[in-house]
């Protein structure tokens, strides 16, 4: 699935967080100190749930649960084409190792959680009263939004192109929508530039968890 629509009027605060890579306990605190109501509130990820940190099965399950949604990261996609074909070497070499650590029932628990990577979609589309934000993995690669306009999924999951111009200050705005939010390549601190939003700070390395809230 390319694009996701969401609808903000069923939820009563929205949060976009950065990627997780099994940081599960830290995004516990985060949601604890915004005092998130799971009946009431949803929170909406940038992809990259799993690998490098400490419990990638745990970032696995929030697939499944009511208040989470999420894009699909490149290391979603690995583990998809781990499991899916055969191709293990590029997800072991970037993290995923831990998945190969598992036996018995936590194996077979955590190939069903991974199973739903296969249903994440590539692109949010999250309309609130007064405004549309758009969520991706990395980059939304075409100067303007349209939804659901044929864009490069490879880009989508995989560019850092926009990132480095943000980085250098030559980052321009990306028209049809009011703002977008990535992650993808770590930062030490979030930076917007335009109406881009850049909010992966490296938790697993030892930085920050970026919340952002947006309702």
């Amino acid at each position: 699935m390319m694009y996701q629509y969401l609808n903000g009027k069923a939820w009563r605060h929205i949060y976009i967080v950065g990627d997780l890579h099994g940081c599960l306990n830290m995004l516990k605190d985060s949601l604890e100190t915004y005092r998130f109501d799971a009946e009431k509130d949803l929170l909406i990820a940038v992809g990259d749930l799993i690998d490098r940190g400490p419990d990638s099965p745990g970032c696995a399950e929030l697939l499944s649960k009511p208040w989470f949604r999420s894009v699909r990261g490149n290391h979603e996609e690995m583990a998809i084409n781990a499991l899916t074909k055969g191709e293990h070497q590029q997800w072991i070499g970037n993290g995923g190792e831990w998945f190969y650590k598992l036996e018995g029932m936590k194996m077979i628990e955590a190939r069903h959680a991974l199973s739903r990577c296969r249903l994440m979609p590539l692109i949010i589309h999250l309309q609130l009263q007064d405004k549309l934000i758009v969520i991706a993995h990395a980059d939304y690669p075409a100067d303007r939004y349209a939804w659901e306009a044929p864009v490069d999924p490879f880009d989508v999951v995989w560019s850092r192109n926009r990132v480095e111009q943000a980085k250098q200050s030559r980052a321009t705005a990306i028209s049809g929508a009011d703002a977008f939010y990535f992650g993808h390549t770590p930062l030490a601190e979030a930076l917007s530039a335009a109406n881009l939003h850049f909010i992966d700070t490296g938790a697993v390395f030892g930085n920050r968890l970026t919340v952002v809230q947006v309702q």
